[in-house]
């Protein structure tokens, strides 16, 4: 158990976890209640899929400028600042939801405002991680324990937003989130950070952008798992869109069913996060990055076949697990092996190609579903997942040899080599 909450050791990281805890509960609750509001106010699901639509392409339209940034300034100074701004547009928004002033174009307006403030907030969060834990060993670990506040926040946050739209509306959850941000900024502002990151050198904007993508691009570990991730984020990721489908047409159920059908694919996610954050190190878990995103490329095929719920339950639960696992493990990786100055840019394209493509594979899934249906929609994404998978496991011996020396040069394979002996020669390749 200790082993699984290592890097909660380090008060900076201590502290961000609680906050989060807290203020990520808040932001599900939030979600939920503001795709309730504008499916009760308009009864139209054309407007409640601009609405997401419009909340994450700012990931994609500007995930490398905020890479930049992050890159350039300061990132505990970002995150104090996107907490800030996430507090007042939901304080916005209850004000304008209790007050009965509420419109659906606030609603879409908020909305994209705060796709813009996460575009910001992403790669600075996830920069920041690695400044909170001062070992790179528990890196991977830090990385985990965030994903498993997310999934556990997934399945609470919505339960809690269930109730308190039904007993007091949606302005209590808004209200309730802008509350929550509380929690993290006081987590934030307690830390003890070292010297302040000053800005970095005077250049045009575009030029760090150039920089930033040549290297990612030239980086081979780097270039195979955001292009695989992009495939993912296209052609699989969007199964989420049909679920009412499958829900209600296909499984015969309503609102219940597809909340536990959601469920099942959070229980599995936070399977996965335990899993990674109990491993020892991320020795071989490049290796298993085709795995897991096969093993979520299969469940979505399994899952559009199957007309039984408890069978559907079950097959979500798998998928959710390869899901969570793949994207955490390919998080892990590049954060790993990622030159500092270039991390937030790097982390910014993450961040572009796995939220910011997400819509465009929504709006795909949505028009393939009406011409060929829900059911082959997500063989045809599954399939191609797969070949995707296959591809980059063709790859894994050159990343594995690109990546073997980053890994003795900051002291992961050594201290594996002494832990797990002769077991690492299977998973670490000898030197030429």
């Amino acid at each position: 158990m200790n082993n699984i909450f290592r890097a909660l050791q380090y008060r900076n990281f201590r502290l961000f976890f609680i906050g989060q805890g807290v203020s990520v509960v808040g932001t599900w609750m939030q979600a939920i209640a503001m795709s309730w509001l504008v499916y009760r106010m308009t009864n139209s699901p054309f407007l409640l899929g601009l609405v997401g639509f419009l909340s994450q392409i700012p990931a994609f339209l500007f995930g490398p400028f905020a890479g930049v940034i992050v890159d350039r300034f300061n990132r505990h100074r970002i995150l104090i600042l996107t907490q800030i701004l996430s507090m007042i547009q939901a304080f916005l928004l209850a004000a304008l939801t209790l007050s009965g002033r509420i419109e659906v174009w606030h609603i879409i307006l908020l909305g994209f405002l705060l796709g813009c403030i996460n575009s910001l907030d992403i790669p600075a969060r996830q920069t920041f991680v690695i400044e909170m834990v001062e070992r790179k060993e528990n890196l991977a670990n830090a990385i985990a324990l965030n994903s498993f506040l997310f999934n556990s926040a997934r399945l609470i946050g919505p339960s809690i937003a269930g109730v308190i739209i039904a007993l007091l509306g949606e302005g209590i959850c808004f209200l309730v989130n802008g509350l929550s941000f509380l929690a993290v900024i006081a987590a934030l502002t307690a830390m003890k950070v070292g010297p302040l990151k000053t800005e970095g050198e005077k250049r045009d904007i575009l030029a760090d952008i150039k920089e930033g993508f040549g290297y990612a691009y030239n980086f081979l570990p780097i270039r195979y798992i955001l292009m695989l991730l992009g495939v993912i984020s296209v052609m699989g990721m969007s199964y989420a869109v049909l679920m009412p489908v499958f829900a209600k047409d296909i499984l015969g159920g309503g609102p219940g069913t597809f909340g536990t059908l959601m469920a099942s694919g959070g229980v599995g996610a936070i399977a996965a996060t335990i899993y990674l954050a109990s491993r020892k190190s991320i020795v071989g878990l490049g290796d298993m990055i085709p795995v897991f995103a096969t093993l979520f490329s299969i469940g979505i095929i399994v899952f559009s076949i199957s007309r039984a719920l408890w069978f559907s339950l079950v097959v979500l639960a798998a998928t959710g697990f390869g899901m969570m696992a793949y994207m955490a493990a390919s998080n892990i990786i590049i954060q790993t092996v990622v030159d500092d100055d270039k991390r937030g840019r790097v982390m910014g394209f993450y961040m572009m190609t796995f939220i910011g493509l997400a819509p465009f594979g929504s709006l795909l899934a949505g028009s393939l579903a009406s011409r060929i249906g829900a059911t082959n929609t997500l063989i045809a994404g599954g399939i191609i997942c797969i070949l995707a998978s296959i591809a980059f496991a063709a790859k894994v011996p050159l990343l594995r040899k690109t990546i073997h020396p980053i890994y003795r040069k900051i002291g992961i394979i050594p201290e594996v080599a002494q832990g797990i002996g002769a077991a690492s020669s299977l998973i670490v390749p000898p030197e030429d």
